[in-house]
């Protein structure tokens, strides 16, 4: 089985696929979206093949791809298709793999069965992508909350947007979680100024040992 980090994040619009982007670059891994929901406006393997600068052979094919940018379980209601979750399997490859999941952990596949029970079963250390604005705190411990009770191994959280020292220590104490450090937000996002700010803000030998590099 693949050596593999998940990320999940505390909701959608967060800029986990920014940071998907930056992880995938610095540890020249493979990237795979499972479940891709709207399709009209670029996919976040597009965002990742861009920013990250990843060659294509290195970004793996959806599971799903959906047309409607909604929660999964509706978009694939619309397709007229159903999603299996037992057949959402980490691909077979002898490289490291990026997985982003879509929205937050409890977004739906079906009327069943949660990103978070996916995860679970997979058994892959997550990386919690957390915005540092108000409700941060709450939103961040009631996701590691989630992935507790179903024994999911959590990697750590990443914050995202204006460091917030304050918040970032008592989410570390109260949730018995490591912090891997914050992205600030990037104005221009390009390629290069997400690579200097993955550089300056996180240790990557963190996640290289994590993904047995």
């Amino acid at each position: 089985m693949s050596r593999c980090l998940v990320i999940t994040g505390t909701d959608t619009g967060i800029g986990k696929t920014v940071f998907a982007a930056a992880l995938t670059d610095a540890l020249r891994a493979c990237y795979w979206k499972p479940i891709q929901s709207g399709l009209e406006e670029e996919t976040d393997s597009e965002v990742v093949t861009r920013l990250g600068r990843i060659p294509t052979h290195r970004i793996l094919a959806e599971a799903w791809r959906l047309q409607t940018p909604v929660s999964p379980h509706l978009a694939a209601q619309l397709d007229g298709v159903a999603i299996d979750p037992e057949a959402l399997a980490l691909p077979h490859t002898d490289e490291p793999v990026i997985v982003e999941g879509a929205g937050g952990l409890l977004v739906p596949l079906n009327n069943r069965t949660t990103f978070a029970d996916v995860f679970a079963r997979w058994r892959q250390p997550v990386i919690l992508c957390a915005r540092t604005e108000l409700g941060t705190i709450n939103h961040t411990l009631l996701s590691l909350e989630a992935m507790r009770r179903r024994q999911v191994p959590v990697f750590g959280v990443v914050y995202i947007g204006e460091d917030r020292p304050d918040t970032r220590q008592i989410i570390r104490e109260m949730g018995d979680v490591a912090d891997l450090g914050c992205l600030p937000h990037l104005d221009p996002l390009t390629p290069d100024a997400l690579r200097r700010a993955f550089g300056d803000h996180f240790d990557i030998a963190m996640f290289r040992k994590a993904i047995l590099i």
